[in-house]
């Protein structure tokens, strides 16, 4: 399993950050989450970057996921309480940049690499684009309070339980006229799209900008409430090592609810 690359680039004032595993649409491994963590520290702490632009290597996804194979080694309910928590890190650590971030995505935005897109501040998309966690349909697993806040916060709870309850993947379209992008563009437009936004937001008052991000992340994670006994239950149920195991061997898993 190639491990892929999370790279960073400046121009300027304007970093651009790339999920570099295209033979895998990006899936991300644990070192990819370990790379994109380190990165976001760095950023954090260079005021000279006025934004930051994610995207996905190959055109083809922006991330589509955590790679599933990483699972196989999972035993019991701490596993998955320990992922979760992992997860929860790294995209905490992305959504508190003080400066305001973009996903210009194309093609897939699934699972992990939903919460990431979710995590930015504005996003952008090409008319292909797809969007979900049809984790119900997959794996058998379950998210966290906080990227289900995350998610419900911008797509609301009716589309975020046709996410994950029916494993429904939504369109570019939708998620436009929902509020979750700010853009629909097509693939040869998109780098002159996410250039031109992210010109915008340099320009303006970077104070203004961090302290109205950190303001409202406090809205959406205040007083969430526990979560462990949920994720240590769905991880350790035999449905979760059902989906792992027939998604490596490239079959339909079958559900027992157990």
């Amino acid at each position: 399993m190639s491990e892929g690359t999370v790279r960073l680039s400046v121009e300027g004032n304007i970093a651009s950050v790339l999920f570099d595993r295209p033979q895998a649409r990006n899936a991300m491994t644990w070192a990819m989450y370990e790379q994109l963590g380190r990165i976001c520290s760095q950023l954090h702490n260079d005021p000279s970057v006025r934004v930051v632009i994610f995207r996905g290597a190959g055109g083809q996804a922006f991330v589509a996921g955590t790679d599933i194979e990483q699972f196989q080694t999972f035993q019991n309910g701490d596993d998955g309480v320990a992922y979760e928590r992992r997860i929860d890190a790294c995209i905490e650590q992305l959504e508190r940049l003080p400066m305001p971030t973009l996903a210009a995505v194309e093609g897939w935005a699934v699972g992990g690499g939903l919460a990431i897109a979710t995590a930015c501040d504005f996003r952008i998309a090409t008319p292909g684009s797809r969007f979900g966690v049809p984790i119900a349909k997959t794996l058998g697993n379950c998210l966290s309070i906080h990227n289900l806040a995350r998610l419900t916060s911008v797509f609301g709870s009716a589309r975020v339980k046709r996410m994950l309850l029916l494993a429904e993947l939504l369109g570019a379209e939708e998620a436009l006229a929902c509020g979750f992008l700010l853009q629909v563009c097509e693939a040869a437009e998109i780098t002159a799209a996410a250039l031109k936004l992210s010109g915008m937001l340099a320009a303006l008052a970077p104070v203004t900008q961090s302290v109205t991000k950190e303001a409202m992340r406090r809205l959406i994670s205040h007083a969430l409430p526990e979560d462990e006994d949920l994720i240590r239950r769905c991880y350790a149920s035999s449905d979760f090592h059902e989906g792992v195991a027939a998604f490596v061997a490239k079959r339909t898993p079958l559900w027992r609810g157990l």
